[in-house]
């Protein structure tokens, strides 16, 4: 076999010599649509080994989301050194909490639903890192935030809140961002331990805050035991404390602004084919990617998004149940984990695990010893249940099932809960002895069922359901239906604060909290029952779970002819993509 050069292919040995019948030389013309070609390259993303490329992914995506868990979480302790420097009697009141922790999850709300859409309308890679600067700029500006004489504490709260809740936007669009940038690079085989490892950064994000905050407390430790200094002891601490929360942001950065386009994106969106064959096939060969901005573009004809196209697809009941299953799952999972989870300190005292300094004011040695407890009970709270149970929904998320782990997880809360509602009284009379062990034993056990549960499965699975056109729209909106129910939650929380606050006592400075587990059992049964409505979309592709039907989805401008050499270099030698640009005499 000769060409008009006296060259020969040099094919690979698999082949042994063998040419199929499509490929055999003569003056025919080939017909290679972008349909084929994009299958082609789907198979390829998804029936792909696990590379460095996967682990670089995780890593961006996953610092980004240990940046924001710290952020989030840092203030359940930061909220107490404030307490100490700005509140009246060493407190903030209950306006001032609320403040600070719904600031945060209202800038989340927006976020998530603004930069959801935003992904899908000008693509993942051109929101990828902004969102990251917002939150940069949010936690610096925090640590930095002054006072006015003479109404300190209103001035900092509100400065405080202004910039957690845009600190809450670059938050918010890390969430579907993070998800579905996983998803789409992800072969189908891996796709949900890698979208939960993402994911379980955020209880090293939580850990990290507490340990942060022991080492400040312990570093300024004499001078917090100094009255004369003390109070601008603990003022630097909070300040170190969420401010060092920018740091691994800054890591982050870089990576985030120089990740690939994702090639379902540039195929079901922008539609240039021809560039996402070349990403996939250079991006799992060398990690990087190139883009030639003088290449001419032929755009194939695919459905494109509009609200009338949106409608269409979100009016059909078996699309619009999941995009509602997800929402409410979510809603249903928030109300309780961000109610525990911001109010820790005071939880911590309820459990009996922080001193329960009590009076008008809180002496040098108690602001010392509340300091040390609450840094530690977090500590103790996140290794022994959050981060253990991302880590087990980790090893069993594609075995068992996104939902079965779902369900599993949300009946099991449901129990505990009503356990913790059920003991609260007899263990609390035995709090200083059994009563404050088992209760902590039973609090991290809720955090586990937590994260080994919907906590994780709510992030994954709005990732990976919906079209390509409008995948992080609806992973936004479903996100921001779980924040509805953190912000629910906190003004609930608050309000019942206020309301028992004459009943309360150094021995239980939440009387409340029995209830609240009661009201948490309800609403996560309810979260069972919204699981029903999800599909099972282990082990299957992207587009299999789109609910879409992928014959002929993008059809070529005009056929795309390829001679018997275009054809070898671009099909033979790697199936389907690589190219062979080596001839032999």
């Amino acid at each position: 076999m000769s060409t008009a050069f006296g060259l020969k292919p040099r094919l690979p040995k698999s082949f042994s010599g063998y040419v199929p019948p499509l490929l055999e030389r003569d003056n025919s013309r080939v017909q290679v649509t972008y349909d084929e070609k994009r299958r082609r390259a789907l198979e390829e993303v998804d029936e792909a080994s696990f590379s460095i490329f996967h682990v670089k992914a995780c890593l961006v995506a996953g610092i980004g989301f240990f940046t924001c868990a710290y952020d989030i979480f840092a203030i359940g302790i930061a909220e107490t050194m404030i307490g100490l420097v700005y509140g009246r009697e060493g407190k903030l009141d209950a306006k001032a909490e609320l403040a600070l922790k719904v600031s945060t999850q209202v800038g989340i709300f927006f976020g998530q639903v603004i930069f959801g859409w935003l992904a899908d309308a000008v693509g993942r890679k051109k929101m990828y890192g902004f969102e990251l600067m917002i939150v940069i700029l949010g936690t610096l500006a925090q640590a930095c935030a002054g006072e006015a004489q003479g109404g300190r504490t209103v001035h900092i709260i509100v400065m405080l809140s202004i910039w957690r809740f845009v600190m809450g936007i670059g938050i918010g669009a890390d969430y579907p961002l993070s998800s579905v940038i996983t998803s789409e690079f992800s072969p189908k085989h891996v796709r949900g331990r890698m979208m939960t490892a993402v994911f379980a950064m955020q209880g090293f994000g939580n850990f990290a805050a507490a340990l942060v905050a022991l080492i400040v407390t312990k570093a300024y430790h004499s001078q917090i035991n100094d009255e004369g200094v003390r109070t601008d002891a603990i003022d630097r601490c909070w300040r170190l404390l969420i401010g060092l929360g920018a740091v691994p942001g800054c890591i982050a950065l870089y990576c985030r602004l120089t990740i690939p386009e994702t090639p379902r994106f540039t195929m079901d969106v922008e539609r240039n084919v021809e560039q996402a064959v070349q990403d996939v096939d250079t991006f799992l060969r060398t990690g990087t990617y190139s883009v030639n901005p003088d290449a001419v573009v032929r755009r194939g004809n695919a459905p494109r998004a509009s609200w009338v196209d949106f409608k269409r697809h979100f009016g059909q009941w078996r699309n619009f149940k999941l995009l509602f299953g997800m929402a409410y799952a979510w809603f249903a999972l928030d109300i309780p984990f961000y109610t525990l989870g911001l109010n820790t300190p005071g939880m911590l005292k309820s459990l009996g695990f922080v001193s329960k300094a009590c009076g008008t004011s809180y002496s040098v040695q108690e602001s010392s010893a509340i300091l040390h407890g609450v840094s530690t009970g977090n500590l103790i709270l996140a290794a022994g249940g959050l981060i253990p149970g991302y880590w087990v929904a980790f090893c069993f998320i594609d075995s068992w099932g996104r939902k079965s782990i779902q369900m599993m997880g949300f009946v099991i809360l449901t129990v505990l809960f009503i356990v913790i509602g059920a003991a609260w009284d007899p263990l609390h009379e035995a709090i200083d002895s059994y009563g404050g062990r088992v209760l902590v034993f039973l609090y991290c056990l809720a955090n586990f069922f937590q994260n080994f549960g919907p906590n994780t499965t709510t992030f994954i699975v709005p990732g990976e359901a919906f079209p390509t056109r409008y995948r992080a729209t609806a992973h936004g909106i479903s996100a921001a239906s779980g924040k509805l129910g953190a912000i629910v939650s906190q003004v609930v929380f608050s309000l019942l604060k206020g309301r028992f606050a004459s009943e309360s006592s150094c021995d239980d400075p939440d009387p409340f909290v029995k209830y609240l587990m009661y009201a948490f059992a309800f609403v996560t049964l309810t979260g069972a029952g919204a699981t029903l409505l999800i599909e099972e979309t282990k082990g299957r592709t992207l587009e299999d779970i789109s609910n879409e039907d992928q014959d002929r989805f993008i059809e070529d401008p005009g056929p795309l002819e390829l001679g018997y050499h275009d054809i070898v270099g671009d099909v033979i030698e790697t199936h389907p993509l690589r190219r062979m640009h080596s001839y032999e005499a």
